[in-house]
């Protein structure tokens, strides 16, 4: 018997609970990284810490599939 999942209303989007955890904790550990292993010159954590954080989400975007499905239905042109 497969287990219900729930889903979470956030920004007019439903997510389920554990993939949206996942996406947070991946994001914050790649900006956090990005920005500890910088250079100590001005601009240089700002961009390591932006580049980690894009580079997280392209890891969540790549490895957390989207859970809608879409139906396009044609319709009559009468």
């Amino acid at each position: 018997m497969e287990k219900e999942r729930r889903y979470y209303d956030v920004w007019g989007d439903s997510v389920d609970l554990k993939d949206l955890l996942i996406s947070i904790v991946l994001c914050i550990t790649g900006t956090l990284g990005g920005y500890i292993i910088a250079p100590n010159e001005p601009p240089m954590p700002l961009v390591f810490g932006l580049a980690g954080g894009v580079i997280a989400f392209i890891a969540c975007s790549v490895f957390i599939r989207p859970k809608r499905n879409v139906h396009a239905e044609e319709e009559d042109a009468s």
